[in-house]
């Protein structure tokens, strides 16, 4: 009971300082990674105390909360315009690009849009995206980047866990060919494990084809 009495006031004050009336954009897109990271860091807080005798449950979830607040993302005027430029370098492509809910800036780039079948070299489509793409990462070089490559169900773990690799380093390869500093960058090949579509269908397996970009501005701490 008193975890749950904690969670919630933890959630009502970070949901309320997102609202407020007087905040600049980026103070409220801070309070928003901030509420989130709060939120969630309650959540392992508590159930770390859980485990921990002398120390209770509150205690824990509002130490968790602390944590996950230092973990937040802000979405900046700078990111905005950053978004903005994403949107109109990728336009007719297939490609989406969109705000997360935790203030991150995330390129959804169907595999078929970017790579030929089975194979992670990048197509003169996807190569002209990435230029601009990288000319808006390098105006805005405080942000981190991570690069993630998927796959549907289709094959093997043995060839997709590869595939999805190959296309994630691939891209972060070209990126940093145009100036991306590769210190900004990691990369990680998901395979089949993590769709956004059922595998049911060849709409849903095309769907889950894809490599996504994702890009953060820390909240200050």
């Amino acid at each position: 009971m008193q975890f749950k009495t904690t969670l919630t006031m933890i959630t009502v004050v970070a949901l309320g300082a997102t609202g407020c009336a007087n905040m600049s954009e980026t103070q409220r897109g801070t309070a928003t990674g901030a509420g989130a990271g709060a939120a969630v860091g309650a959540v392992i807080g508590a159930a770390t105390a859980g485990g921990n005798r002398g120390r209770s449950t509150g205690t824990g979830a509002a130490v968790g909360a602390g944590i996950g607040a230092l973990g937040g993302y802000i979405w900046s005027q700078r990111m905005e315009q950053q978004r903005q430029k994403m949107e109109q370098a990728s336009a007719g492509t297939g490609i989406g690009v969109s705000q997360t809910a935790d203030n991150r800036l995330r390129a959804n780039i169907p595999a078929d849009a970017g790579f030929d079948t089975n194979r992670s070299d990048i197509t003169p489509t996807l190569r002209g995206v990435l230029d601009r793409f990288a000319g808006t990462m390098n105006e805005h070089s405080v942000t981190t980047i991570e690069i993630v490559g998927h796959t549907d169900n289709t094959g093997s773990d043995a060839i997709n866990d590869p595939l999805s690799v190959a296309r994630a380093n691939a891209t972060r390869d070209y990126l940093v060919s145009r100036g991306v500093s590769p210190q900004r960058i990691a990369t990680a090949g998901r395979g089949e494990r993590q769709p956004i579509a059922t595998n049911d269908t060849e709409a849903g397996r095309s769907q889950n084809r894809r490599v996504e970009i994702i890009v953060a501005e820390a909240a200050p701490r």
